[in-house]
């Protein structure tokens, strides 16, 4: 039996990526090539003449002569972590099929645990607003679907106390491969919710592929064509080919949620499902992953400590 090349692709090693990212300079240097690749250009006045104050590895514009860090308005911006600590991060939660905790980060990076959160939320965060700019398109599988477990003597199904809703979405191609996925956070399973997130993550055109629960019909309003097959509930649901990718998404989520993660939180739940995503999307070049994150996260604006805990519920 031939093997999955996706599954089965090398990857980076942890010896490879510290070789060429073990220390402090080295990973100065990449983040630098990678924030300026045509060379250093001013974020004040746009001048691309400077000099390095090398003790405080700053630029000085020659134009205007104001000074710029390779990390100011990035995620990365006031951290008091050595870039060693970011990349390590970077480079466990990217190669990991699971993801990896803060209190997994704690250990490996030898840091606080406060700070090994705010690090994996960050980095969430760069997950979460690069895939929120990507629609899906063409043939699309959609089910609702809910993180929480049901509570003793509590209400069953749809409605239990405790549960976060969110829309599961998979693109596949006409042969039936998925490509890429969606997982939304929404306030409720009712036809407004579902317009608007359809306006904002499906392509004019695309066909959805739903169940039966009426309000999936909103994909309409945003040029969708809706296919819809009622199926009933339980295991019936599951087994259904049409919807074959994400069952197995949805199962292969929950899995990965138990087994790195104690408990997670409604209002950072959108986080939690952004980064899950972030790497499937992305699946078929494991080795790549590590430059794309970092090159996102120097264009994507800080994230003080109020908005990082404030959640996204």
């Amino acid at each position: 039996m031939a093997r999955n090349k996706v599954q089965f692709q090398k990857g980076i090693s942890l010896t490879e990526f510290l070789k060429n990212y073990g220390t402090e300079e080295q990973c100065f240097d990449a983040l630098f090539a990678w924030r300026w690749p045509n060379g250093f250009q001013c974020p004040h006045c746009g001048y691309d003449k400077s000099c390095r104050l090398t003790h405080r590895k700053l630029q000085q514009c020659h134009r205007c002569h104001r000074q710029a860090s390779v990390t100011a308005g990035t995620i990365f911006e006031a951290t008091k972590l050595p870039l060693t600590a970011w990349f390590l991060a970077i480079y466990l939660i990217t190669q990991s099929k699971k993801g990896v905790s803060a209190m997994q980060l704690r250990r490996h990076l030898g840091i606080s645990y406060n700070a090994a959160w705010r690090m994996k939320h960050k980095l969430m965060q760069v997950m979460l607003e690069r895939d929120d700019k990507h629609k899906l398109s063409g043939f699309i599988e959609l089910d609702d679907a809910y993180l929480g477990g049901e509570r003793t003597g509590g209400k069953p199904g749809r409605g239990a106390a405790g549960k976060t809703p969110f829309v599961a979405a998979v693109q596949t191609t006409e042969d039936g491969r998925p490509m890429r996925i969606k997982l939304s956070v929404v306030k409720g399973f009712r036809k407004t919710e579902v317009s608007a997130w359809s306006h904002k993550h499906l392509t004019p055109g695309s066909t959805v592929i739903s169940d039966g629960l009426a309000c999936f019909r909103a994909v309409t309003t945003a040029g969708c064509l809706h296919d819809p097959i009622v199926c009933g509930g339980g295991r019936a649901a599951v087994e259904e080919p049409e919807f074959y990718w994400v069952n197995t998404t949805l199962g292969n989520l929950k899995s990965a949620l138990r087994s790195t993660y104690h408990a997670i939180r409604p209002r950072y739940a959108q986080r939690y499902l952004a980064e899950f995503q972030y790497r499937f999307n992305r699946r078929f070049d494991l080795s790549g992953l590590i430059p794309r994150l970092i090159h996102v996260a120097l264009r994507t604006p800080p994230m003080p400590d109020k908005l990082l805990k404030i959640g996204l519920g």
